[in-house]
């Protein structure tokens, strides 16, 4: 006999679930309990999104448990008739947290990742990042950048013995471990838990690590401490299982007006410190400034509307937020899944009703002339030798190369932290790292010991605003070798051009704009550049003028399908083109780039080149 499973719900079907015939007969009561039992385990399937194909059997029974919101904002798609991104799928069929038995199988045996897996491992903090290169990439969650001396001291220990022997300061105030071997993947996700760090959710659709201003709580000029925002939001996010698997990843930052900028106007949500004055209505002091839908690698800055946020009410804020988000976020498109694309099809003021609904209290909006002027950041704040509010204190800004640290470089600046300093070291979205609380009778000694390693304190204007992306040694997307490019821009023009003004000089490799280089004053993408009708090789497209913060702008071609060996000379033209027309010594090179288009930029950077 077979068993048809029952309606379970009004409007709602199940496929039907047959039991084979057993030669036994069946009391009515049996063949009852038959009944709902089969039916019992058909939801119990639909529950956990285990259902066939998407079909309609997923759509239709109520999900339950922390990714119900989740299943639910995917099951909108399915009754539409439209079609779930592959990695919606994978997310729907096994959550990446129930799957960790599997990932130590894989590495006992050393295997590498299918493709739904390795989208699910980088819930963990790590990437498989084959074809580039046959091993994981890890990347940590370091809320505002700060981490204690004997934390990077232990990572150089992992690294040594477990991944390539260096990592990477990333644009995200983060550190990534490369070349990591499949058998070293979850020796690696556990060692850095023993060291009270974390990767969880650093990677895939999860919100990124939090980022702050690196000098919070020592700065002279901050009108607030953005690390106990920074932490909580970090918490926050670890411990909630609804807050992994958005439609897309999401990036958070807090600004709090200290010397070194924080970029938070590139991220999804921007809480931007400001002194609010007396006679606006509300309570005038320090509150943050929202700011929505950053995501310059799509040319957009996060938009600000005059909302303002009680600093201890920031974290409500965010998950509000991010709630809304997830509801109504892109589940088919995966290049228009981000929170901008929300925005702009709902507008900002239909999204954020629906963020104030989910509050239960509406927003609080002053006017544009409530804002007391934020003192300005200073672009050569996170290298060299800096006093801090504390007397007696500095902190020094260390230039790495293109953000790369060997192991002994790690624990050499642990040491110098630890003996010399406060202990901590603090990491910047410039790629670069701080050593706090170093007396000032101590400063030359760290200075000499961080020397003595192979690092440099003082560094020109155009070393220190260079920065790259992984690049295709290390990124599959990536269409050129950006760090190596870099380098060679470094190399070539230092000697060459006395910058006297600072100059951001960023170097991605793709689409994505790790490097941010529609913000850069120079900034370059990777592209391959056609030299015959059947071959092509590495280069870039260029863009000028691009800035943040005050100046936030996108920044305008100059110079497309730029070869990777020419990328050099052609930064000397300009930066040389820019010193010789200036309106004056005091003019900036973002100042010039936009007083000009983009022909007459080539045209004056190609004589400067030829001459």
């Amino acid at each position: 006999m077979s068993v048809d499973a029952t309606q379970v719900a009004a409007g709602a079907s199940l496929p039907t679930m047959k039991i084979d015939t057993l030669a036994v007969d069946f009391t009515d009561e049996q063949k009852r309990y038959l009944e709902g039992f089969t039916t019992g385990l058909q939801i119990s399937r639909v529950g956990r999104g285990l259902g066939g194909g998407g079909g309609a059997g997923k759509a239709n029974a109520e999900p339950v448990g922390p990714d119900a919101v989740h299943i639910k904002a995917q099951d909108k798609v399915i009754a539409s008739g439209k079609k779930l991104a592959d990695q919606e799928k994978f997310k729907r069929d096994e959550h990446p947290f129930d799957a960790y038995p599997r990932l130590r199988q894989q590495a006992h045996d050393n295997t590498p990742p299918s493709p739904a897996d390795n989208f699910r491992w980088r819930y963990y903090g790590i990437f498989y990042v084959a074809p580039t290169q046959d091993s994981y990439m890890s990347r940590l969650r370091i809320p505002n950048g700060i981490m204690k001396h004997w934390q990077m001291s232990g990572l150089a220990d992992l690294a040594d013995e477990l991944c390539g022997p260096y990592s990477h300061v990333t644009t995200r105030a983060n550190l990534q471990l490369r070349e990591i071997p499949p058998k070293n993947a979850v020796k690696l996700i556990e060692g850095i838990q023993d060291l009270g760090l974390c990767s969880r959710g650093s990677g895939a659709d999860n919100i990124r690590n939090v980022t702050g201003t690196p000098t919070a709580g020592i700065d002279p000029q901050e009108i607030i401490d953005t690390r106990p925002y920074a932490r909580e939001w970090h918490y926050h996010i670890l411990n909630d299982r609804s807050l992994y698997g958005l439609p897309r990843k999401f990036n958070v930052a807090f600004d709090g007006a200290g010397r070194i900028a924080v970029l938070e106007e590139t991220n999804d949500i921007a809480f931007t410190a400001y002194e609010v004055k007396e006679g606006f209505g509300v309570e005038p002091g320090i509150w943050f400034r929202l700011g929505l839908g950053g995501i310059t690698g799509h040319k957009d800055f996060a938009k600000y509307s005059g909302i303002i946020v009680k600093p201890e009410q920031a974290t409500a804020v965010a998950d509000a937020i991010v709630r809304v988000f997830i509801d109504h976020g892109d589940r088919t498109n995966r290049n228009k899944a981000r929170l901008k694309y929300v925005l702009d099809a709902m507008s900002h003021d239909g999204f954020l009703k629906l963020v104030e609904e989910r509050l239960k209290t509406p927003f609080t909006r002053v006017p544009e002339e409530a804002f007391q002027p934020r003192p300005a950041a200073d672009r050569m704040a996170h290298v060299g030798v800096h006093k801090q509010k504390q007397d007696g204190l500095n902190w020094i800004g260390v230039s790495l190369p293109l953000g790369k640290l060997t192991c002994d470089q790690m624990r050499g600046l642990a040491k110098v932290s630890r003996d010399l300093g406060d202990g901590e070291i603090r990491l910047t979205v410039w790629q670069n790292l701080l050593i706090s609380g170093v007396r000032d009778e101590n400063v030359a000694l760290a200075v000499a010991a961080i020397k003595q390693i192979g690092l440099a304190v003082e560094v020109s204007h155009i070393r220190a605003g260079l920065i790259a992306c992984t690049g295709n040694a290390g990124c599959r997307f990536a269409a050129s070798n950006t760090k190596r490019s870099a380098a060679e821009i470094g190399d070539w023009c230092e000697p060459r051009v006395a910058m006297d003004k600072p100059v951001n000089i960023h170097v991605t490799g793709c689409h994505h704009s790790c490097a941010q280089h529609y913000i850069s004053d120079i900034g370059l993408i990777g592209a391959r550049v056609p030299v015959n009708e059947d071959d092509t090789v590495e280069g870039y497209h260029l863009f000028t003028g691009g800035g943040f913060g005050p100046d936030a702008d996108v920044g305008q071609e100059v110079y497309h399908d730029l070869k990777a060996e020419d990328a050099p000379k052609t930064v000397e033209g300009l930066l040389k083109a820019y010193i010789a027309h200036r309106s004056s010594p005091d003019e900036t090179f973002l100042s010039f780039a936009r007083r000009h288009n983009g022909e007459t930029l080539r045209k004056l950077a190609d004589a400067q080149v030829s001459a």
